[in-house]
């Protein structure tokens, strides 16, 4: 593993700006009802296998290899874009499959199974944490935002895929993956340097 210092990381979402982009409504079971905790895919820990799901589309468009659906934005891969995770980041990630709305190739819902408490406040440009008065227990001291995201690179370890503590929003990758995913040909993700 090379040196922490050395290594990059980069906080992967969706492109907003890929002309015709589709875009996902919250994923749901086979049948239709929806799930009881759709965030519970963005949580940064391993999840019981949900079974296959199915992803609505709330609006039509071109297939992406990278897209997230609904209120948990859970990251969902095309085949080739997961094969890269599932690779390079097998200890770090869990892929299920679901079934995109018009399509007959499989994709997957991808979960971050690892969390690492690494937010390098000082670093960063602004954040503000989840208070009592909130009226969100369960969020008290997460960050409720974080502009300018930057990372404190010591506090990571091996992991190449995770979720910051407290900040369920960002998917922070490793730069050996961002590289990968971009020889690939990936099209829907940004990656911005944390």
């Amino acid at each position: 593993m090379p040196d922490a210092m050395k290594r990059r990381f980069f906080d992967l979402s969706i492109d907003v700006y890929v002309p015709g982009r589709w875009y996902f409504k919250t994923p749901t079971h086979l049948e239709g009802q929806p799930l009881d905790n759709p965030w519970e895919f963005t949580r940064g820990t391993p999840i019981p296998s949900p079974g296959l799901l199915r992803i609505p589309l709330s609006r039509p468009g071109k297939p992406l290899d990278f897209t997230s659906a609904g209120v948990g934005v859970t990251p969902v891969l095309s085949t080739r874009a997961a094969e890269v995770f599932r690779t390079l980041a097998p200890n770090d990630v869990q892929l299920f499959p679901v079934q995109v709305e018009g399509q007959v190739e499989p994709y997957f819902l991808l979960v971050a199974a690892r969390t690492v408490r690494c937010v390098d406040e000082a670093a960063s440009e602004e954040f503000k944490l989840w208070t009592p008065e909130d009226g969100q227990p369960e969020k008290v001291g997460g960050y409720k935002y974080v502009a300018g995201l930057r990372i404190d690179k010591t506090k990571v370890a091996d992991e190449r895929v995770f979720r910051p503590w407290g900040l369920r929003s960002a998917l922070i990758v490793d730069g050996d993956l961002k590289d990968a995913l971009e020889q690939t040909g990936i099209v829907g993700g940004q990656f911005v340097e944390v």
